[in-house]
Parts: C-alpha cells; sequence; structure tokens
C-alpha cells in the first residue's frame, strides 16, 4: 500500500527542485541538499533510481548534476511515486499468509481501491503544476536568477 515514505517525499522534493531551479546548467546534488536539506546518502539513493527509471538524466563531469528527462509538465507525481514504490518494502497487501477472511475478501480489495484511486489522482498533477505552487507560494528559483538573455 502507498504510504508517504521519507524516501518518496525525498524523491518528489529533488524532482521538484531540479525542475524549479533548473536554468542551463545541471542542478547539482550538492544544491538541492542545501536547498531541501535532504541528507545526501537519501537524495544520492533517489536520483539514481530515479535516472535508472528515466525520469532523470544524470550529466557527468565538473560542472555535471541532474536534468530532467522529458519536458516537466510530461512528469507526473504518480510516476515518480511509482519508481520510488517499486523498491520500498514488501507490505502486508501483498502478505497471501497474513490476515482473516474479511481481511482478504473485504478490507484488502478496500484498500487497494483506494490505492487505485490515489495513483489517480497523482498522474493528474505534474511537476509543472507543483512548480506553479511553487511560485504562487513567492518561493524564489535559483535558475530564473541564473539564466542569462545577452545575446
Amino acid at each position: 500500500m502507498l504510504r508517504l515514505s521519507k524516501k518518496m517525499l525525498y524523491a518528489i522534493e529533488a524532482v521538484l527542485d531540479i525542475a524549479y531551479n533548473a536554468g542551463s546548467e545541471p542542478v547539482q546534488s550538492r544544491d538541492i541538499t542545501a536547498r531541501q536539506g535532504i541528507p545526501k546518502r537519501y537524495l544520492e539513493q533517489a536520483l539514481q533510481l530515479l535516472v535508472r527509471e528515466n525520469l532523470l538524466i544524470g550529466v557527468r563531469g565538473p560542472r555535471g548534476g541532474y536534468r530532467l528527462a522529458r519536458e516537466r509538465r510530461r512528469i507526473s507525481v504518480g510516476d515518480i511515486v511509482r519508481v520510488v514504490r517499486t523498491i520500498e518494502a514488501k507490505d502486508a497487501l501483498n502478505d497471501d499468509a497474513a490476515g482473516s477472511d474479511l481481511g482478504h475478501k473485504v478490507v484488502r480489495p478496500l484498500w487497494l481501491e483506494l490505492h487505485t484511486e490515489l495513483l489517480k489522482q497523482l498522474d493528474t498533477v505534474s511537476v509543472d503544476d507543483l512548480c506553479s505552487r511553487a511560485d504562487q507560494a513567492g518561493i524564489e528559483s535559483e535558475g530564473r536568477l541564473k539564466l542569462d538573455y545577452s545575446i
């Protein structure tokens, strides 16, 4: 069953940070750590997972970092949740031995319906939507400050 774990929260925050603060250069993990307070060990783990699952692109080198693998309007919160969900521990819903008939035939199906509905709802929220919310909340984007419009 879906639960908001630290790993999931950090992954969502990291993708949002990359989308919101991206400028002409990739966003470096140390900058995400500084802005979001995400412990480096959790952050690197989440970022590598998101790269493996093609939500982010890792750029190597001294000026390397991370970029979104596709437009921020084409990445949903549901996409991020599904990636993190695949590596989280097995939960009670998948344990066939545990539980009673009421649990297996009534409670679990209800929980699975709620899980499905929640993921559908998360699929309607894009990273671009979250960026708009951050902008409306008055959070300054470092990427905008670093943009150079000179010709």
